[in-house]
C-alpha cells in the first residue's frame, strides 16, 4: 500500500486521532509501533515507518506500544465501507473464521485459492490471513489475560492458540511482556474479575453521537432477547461455540462492554458483533464532509455530528425481523419477535437481567408451523421462505457477503421488496449507501425538512452518495420519536 508520508508525518506531529486504526506508526529507533496519536512518541521523520495493519507492523519485527495500545484502536473503516474481496476477508478474519476453520477455508468462502488471497491481502494490508489472525489472537489473549482470572492455559486455547508454547512466544513478541507480567500490571488497574463476566472498553472515533443509536436499539428491543437495563443495551448472542450475553453502555470516550460467554473461544466473534451493531469502526468525518455540503442536511450534521447507523449483532436475525416488521409498528414487530423466540429460540440464563432466549436460527423458523406465526398468510410465506434460503446458504448476508449479490438474491424471494432489501442492506450488511426511500420514517423526515419524497428524493439523494445510510439517520432524527433519544435510566427495564 502506498502512503502519503508527508500527510502522515504531519498527523503524527499533531497527534491526530483521526488516523488511529487507519494506519500504524513504527519507530525504527525503538522497535515499537504505535497509534499516530500516541502521546509517548516524538520520532524524527527518518525513523518513522507506516503500516496498514498491526499485523504488518508485527511481521516487520515491531512490538506494540504499552501506552497507546495500538492493537486496541478502532478498526479501519475501509473494511466496513467496501465490498471487495480484501474488505470481505478482513470482516471474516475479524469474526474469527481463520482461527475456527483455517486460512484455506477463508479463501474458499471467498472463491479464491489461498495463494491468491495471501497475495491480495499482503499487497493491501501488508500481511496475509495467517499473520492477520495471529495479531488478532494476540489481542484476544491480552483481553483475557487482563480482564479475567482464567488460567493461562485456558486463555491460550480460548484465544485460538494451538499450544502454550506458541501463546507464550507470541505474547512476548508482540507485547514485550510475558502473560504473567501483563496480568500483574493489569491487577493494579482493575478490581477483582467478576465471575463469568469479561469487561472491556470498545474504542471509536470521535465525534460519536449515542442518542439515536441506543435509542433505536432500545425502542425496538424484543423482550427476552434484548432490553435496556441500568443504562445499557443488553442482548443475547448466538455465537459459534454457544450462547452469550452482551451489555453495551455509552461511557464517554468509549463503549463499556460486558460479555458473559458460554465458551470464551467466542470472545473474538462477540466483540466483532458488538462493534458492528454500534457501527464503531465508522469514520464520522467522511459522511460529514459529504452531507455537510447539503443545504438542508448540512446544519443538522453540524449541530449533531457523529451519528452512527444502528445495526444488529446478528445479520440473519435482523433480516428475519425486517420481514416481521413489514407494515406493522416497531412495538408490534418486537412483540412478535419475542413470541417466536419463546417458542423456537434456545433458552439462555441471565444472572443480571431479564434475557431468556436466543432469537431462532433460520433453520428453526424455516420449518415453523404457519399457525404459530401471528401475521398474514403472505408474510408467513415470506418469513419461512427467507429462513429456508438463509439456512440453505442460498442467500448470504454474513460478514463476507457481497452486497450486490445479496441484494439481488433477496429481491428474488417472494414478498421481499425494495424497502426490505434496503433495510437489510443498511442494518445487516452494513452498506453505507443503502437508502430505503420508501421507509415511513424517511418520508416523514423528508417532509419535516421540506424535502421531496419518492423518486424526487432519490434523485436529490444522489448528492449524498456514498453515505446515504448516514443521511437516513438525520432524516429519522428530524422527528420527535423515542428512537431519537438515549433512554433514561429510570425507564422500564424492558422497553416494549
Amino acid at each position: 500500500m502506498e502512503f502519503d508520508t508527508d500527510r502522515l508525518t504531519a498527523a503524527v506531529a499533531g497527534r491526530d486521532a483521526r488516523f488511529d486504526g487507519w494506519v500504524y506508526l513504527a519507530v525504527t529507533s525503538t522497535g515499537i509501533y504505535c497509534r499516530p496519536s500516541c502521546p509517548a512518541v516524538k520520532p524524527r521523520p527518518e525513523h518513522m515507518r507506516f503500516y496498514a495493519s498491526a499485523a504488518a507492523a508485527q511481521e516487520a519485527g515491531y512490538r506494540a506500544c504499552k501506552r497507546c495500545r495500538p492493537d486496541a484502536a478502532p478498526g479501519s473503516p475501509e473494511w466496513d465501507y467496501r465490498t471487495d474481496v480484501t474488505a470481505r476477508a478482513m470482516r471474516l478474519i475479524g469474526e474469527g473464521v481463520v482461527d475456527r476453520d483455517g486460512a484455506a477455508a477463508l479463501a474458499g468462502r471467498l472463491g479464491y485459492s489461498l495463494r491468491q488471497l495471501e497475495r491480495l491481502l499482503t499487497a493491501e494490508v501488508g500481511a496475509g490471513p495467517a499473520a492477520l489472525a495471529r495479531a488478532q489472537r494476540a489481542q484476544t489473549a491480552r483481553t483475557l489475560i487482563e480482564g479475567t482470572d482464567l488460567p493461562m492455559g485456558q486463555v491460550a486455547f480460548a484465544a485460538g492458540f494451538t499450544s502454550i508454547r506458541a501463546f507464550n512466544r507470541v505474547v512476548a513478541e508482540v507485547y514485550a511482556s510475558s502473560p504473567t507480567q501483563l496480568r500483574q500490571r493489569a491487577a493494579g488497574r482493575r478490581g477483582a474479575p467478576e465471575g463469568g463476566v469479561i469487561a472491556l472498553r470498545l474504542a471509536y472515533r470521535e465525534p460519536f453521537e449515542p442518542s439515536n443509536l441506543f435509542g433505536h436499539l432500545a425502542a425496538a428491543a424484543a423482550p427476552g432477547i434484548e432490553e435496556w437495563r441500568g443504562g445499557a443495551y443488553r442482548r443475547t448472542l448466538r455465537l459459534p461455540h454457544g450462547p452469550g450475553i452482551a451489555a453495551l453502555r455509552p461511557a464517554g470516550g468509549y463503549i463499556e462492554c460486558r460479555l458473559r460467554l458460554a465458551d470464551v473461544r467466542d470472545l473474538t466473534a462477540a466483540v466483532a458483533r458488538c462493534r458492528r451493531a454500534l457501527d464503531l469502526d465508522a469514520d464520522p468525518h467522511a459522511p460529514a464532509e459529504t452531507l455537510g455540503r447539503d443545504p438542508v442536511l448540512g446544519p443538522l450534521v453540524k449541530k449533531t455530528p457523529g451519528r452512527r447507523v444502528p445495526r444488529k449483532a446478528d445479520n440473519e436475525e435482523y433480516a428475519l425481523r425486517a420481514v416481521i416488521g413489514q407494515q406493522v409498528s416497531t412495538a408490534a414487530a418486537a412483540t412478535i419477535a419475542a413470541g417466536l423466540a419463546e417458542r423456537y429460540g434456545r433458552p439462555v440464563t441471565d444472572p443480571e437481567g431479564g434475557l431468556r432466549y436466543l432469537f431462532p436460527a433460520p433453520a428453526d423458523l424455516a420449518g415453523a408451523d404457519p399457525a404459530d406465526l401471528p401475521m398474514p398468510a403472505a408474510r408467513k410465506r415470506t418469513l419461512t421462505g427467507l429462513a429456508a434460503a438463509l439456512a440453505a446458504g442460498e442467500v448470504d448476508i454474513g460478514p463476507g457477503a457481497d452486497w450486490q449479490t445479496a441484494r439481488a438474491r433477496l429481491a428474488g424471494l417472494p414478498g421481499i421488496g425494495p424497502w426490505t432489501v434496503e433495510m437489510i442492506a443498511m442494518r445487516a450488511l452494513g452498506d453505507p449507501d443503502a437508502f430505503p426511500v420508501a421507509d415511513l420514517g424517511v418520508i416523514r423526515g423528508a417532509t419535516e425538512l421540506g424535502l421531496p419524497t419518492g423518486r424526487a428524493l432519490t434523485g436529490l439523494a444522489e448528492a449524498w452518495r456514498p453515505w446515504r445510510a448516514y443521511a437516513v439517520q438525520y432524516l429519522w432524527a428530524s422527528q420527535e420519536h423515542p428512537t431519537n433519544h438515549l433512554p433514561a435510566d429510570d425507564e422500564k427495564e424492558t422497553l416494549r
